[in-house]
Formats: C-alpha cells, sequence, structure tokens
C-alpha cells in the first residue's frame, strides 16, 4: 500500500491534482504492480514562503510549478523496480497535467510491512497470509 503525499505552491486547479495523483497512481500499478483501488494520496499546497527549493541543485532549473512526490511503500522493491517507477510518474506527469521535466522531483521512503495499519488497530502486514508485492525475479538491485 503506497501511501503519497504530493507537495505543491497554492493556486493549482483541481483537474491539475486529480492527473498528478492519477499519473502517479498509474505509475504504481504499472511499476509496483500495485493492486487496483490501492490508492491513498494527501495533498499538501502551501505558500510561498512554506514552499523553498533551490532551484538549481544538481543542475536543474526547478520552477515554482514544482512538485513534490514523497511515496511511502513497504520495503519489498529492488533499484531496477525503482527506476522504472521514476521514469514512468516522469512519463504520466510530462504528458498530464503538462509538467516540465525539471519540475517533478520525487522521494521513496521504504518501510518495514508489519509498520502499517489499514484500520482496526491492526497490522494486517504482520500477518505472515497478507499478500505481499513480490520483486520480479532478478530484480537484486
Amino acid at each position: 500500500m503506497p501511501l503519497i503525499r504530493v507537495s505543491m505552491r497554492r493556486g493549482r486547479r483541481a483537474a491539475e491534482i486529480a492527473a498528478i495523483v492519477d499519473g502517479v497512481y498509474r505509475a504504481l500499478r504499472e511499476a509496483f504492480e500495485v493492486p487496483e483501488n490501492d490508492l491513498f494520496a494527501l495533498i499538501h499546497q502551501h505558500d510561498a514562503d512554506e514552499f523553498i527549493y533551490d532551484p538549481g541543485y544538481f543542475g536543474f532549473e526547478r520552477s515554482d510549478a514544482i512538485v513534490f512526490l514523497q511515496i511511502t511503500v513497504s520495503a519489498t522493491r529492488g533499484a531496477t523496480q525503482k527506476k522504472a517507477l521514476f521514469a514512468k510518474i516522469h512519463e504520466n506527469l510530462r504528458l498530464a497535467p503538462g509538467l516540465r521535466s525539471d519540475d517533478i522531483f520525487i522521494n521513496l521512503v521504504e518501510t518495514a510491512r508489519e509498520n502499517w495499519s489499514f484500520g482496526a488497530g491492526l497490522a494486517q502486514y504482520a500477518d505472515s497470509a497478507a499478500p505481499v508485492p513480490a520483486a520480479p525475479v532478478g530484480d537484486q538491485g
């Protein structure tokens, strides 16, 4: 179960926000084989004084249209799947809502499976019978 956090400057239209969430979700479905309906997203819009970034760090030319994506997932995927996810998110968000390449910033946060509770005070993934998204054979990193 990924948890998607989207942070951006205040003022985006609802359709843009929906396109961002949809693009990330579709990338997760493809690259990480996330189940259908496994969509949980938090949208954070910030005023200019609460939205701080270096526009040129790592050689990029970022603008105030930058979108920060932080995705928390179980630590079950290798580097190959992570790279595929980043590339697919980039591809999707370039198409809709039309973000610039330099304005897509992604951070993947991994956690142990037992750190999730989907409700009822239970640690569903701590039960060994719970389904696990599996990494493809040979995806060691």
